[in-house]
């Protein structure tokens, strides 16, 4: 496998050299007590829409160039999944030997948090930013291990494709159909300092796995009549991109702080997110989180309780709410018994611009109660524009 197109969109770096650039909210979990004095690392993140687009490939060839300007880069963990042009690139760097751990019989190879720790290089290259480590880990997901790789001080360029972007999982699906396992938050995303698009064309996507080239040794019938369909790829190409785009622009404003701004020549959006308690509160939550972005608005989410929520409902709804502090969303409850009219003056009170509802393709939500809710919400909030968004989409590509 060739080298990667050239990164089409990439970030400016947002953080100075004599500042910390972690946000105390993107800090959670990290230990608290490193001394004040030491710098973040800067991290840098190569973004792919699918597996073979090449973002190892441009992480490991980065690592090379700048060893060869005399910084000190080491591999902390590399998937080669016997890629040749991956393998033979990974050689030409020093790699902190990984480490084993045995299950159920059989051994895995884990990225050794404190080997990395020890060894304190100035630039670590962590490789599949969304893996869970296997249990007894100090931390569960990878993207923790390079938080406090970062805190300790040094660099990390790193790699995620757009299906493990948090938010986008259930565009995804609709996508591909197919259920993502394993994910990163989005402020992990926005805790970079750079990001950069690996983009290649879905054709020559394509080809690489008919050659081989991606998963060597294996039929790729199934994967190109699957997951690798064109279609899906246009999509998923589509997804990464606008996504970069998203994080350059909000990236940029900083290095425009202490000079005076230009007004604003639009009204400011206000977006209220309603949610029940099941499920599919997600996906609306991850709509309306990329609706604010695209549209530098504020963003709330509002769940109306009625009554005592059955113990199952109740955590599905605290998870969701949770998702949604983690995209920066203000959470709202309210005590109702008419939901139209808590929503509706919730939404007036706030001067919300739009609210969106979601709605499900059965005919339950066809009738007649449904729609008299939502006119019953216009009712108390005249003045805001109402988007219905269909939760149970076709996945592309199927017959219909």
């Amino acid at each position: 496998m060739g080298a990667p197109a050239a990164s089409k969109i990439c970030s400016m770096p947002n953080k100075t050299a004599d500042t910390n650039p972690i946000s105390p909210m993107h800090l959670e979990k990290a230990d608290q007590q490193t001394d004040p004095q030491t710098t973040a690392g800067i991290f840098k993140l190569f973004i792919g829409y699918a597996p073979g687009v090449g973002k190892t490939f441009s992480m490991l060839s980065e690592g090379v160039r700048r060893r060869q300007r005399g910084e000190d880069v080491v591999i902390a963990f590399v998937e080669t999944h016997g890629r040749r042009p991956i393998a033979e690139l990974a050689q030409k760097l020093e790699t902190v030997p990984p480490r084993r751990v045995e299950v159920n019989g059989a051994v895995f190879e884990e990225m050794d948090l404190d080997a990395v720790l020890t060894r304190r290089p100035q630039v670590a290259l962590v490789d599949e930013l969304p893996h869970s480590n296997l249990k007894g880990s100090r931390h569960e997901k990878r993207y923790e291990d390079v938080m406090e790789i970062l805190k300790a001080g040094i660099s990390v360029i790193s790699t995620v494709n757009i299906q493990h972007i948090e938010s986008l999982t259930p565009a995804v699906k609709r996508l591909t159909g197919v259920t993502v396992r394993e994910s990163i938050p989005d402020w992990v995303l926005q805790r970079a300092d750079e990001v950069v698009a690996t983009d290649v064309t879905p054709e020559a996507l394509r080809m690489r796995l008919r050659r081989g080239d991606i998963y060597p040794g294996g039929n790729p019938e199934p994967a190109l009549n699957n997951f690798f369909r064109r279609e899906c790829l246009i999509g998923l190409r589509e997804l990464a991109l606008h996504e970069v785009a998203r994080v350059v622009n909000r990236n940029i404003e900083p290095l425009t702080s202490g000079q005076e701004k230009s007004y604003r020549n639009h009204v400011h959006e206000v977006i209220v997110v309603c949610i029940d308690s099941g499920p599919t509160g997600r996906d609306l939550i991850g709509c309306g989180a990329r609706l604010a972005a695209s549209l530098d608005g504020d963003l709330y989410v509002v769940h109306v309780r009625i009554g005592k929520e059955d113990a199952e409902n109740d955590l599905v709804l605290k998870a969701n709410l949770q998702f949604a502090r983690d995209l920066n969303a203000e959470v709202v409850e309210l005590k109702s018994n008419e939901i139209p009219r808590a929503v509706g003056e919730f939404a007036q009170a706030h001067a919300a611009t739009q609210i969106i509802l979601g709605r499900s393709a059965d005919r339950q939500d066809n009738g007649l109660f449904y729609w008299r809710r939502v006119r019953r919400i216009l009712h108390w909030a005249p003045f805001v524009d109402l988007h219905l968004v269909s939760l149970q989409r076709p996945i592309s590509g199927v017959n219909r």
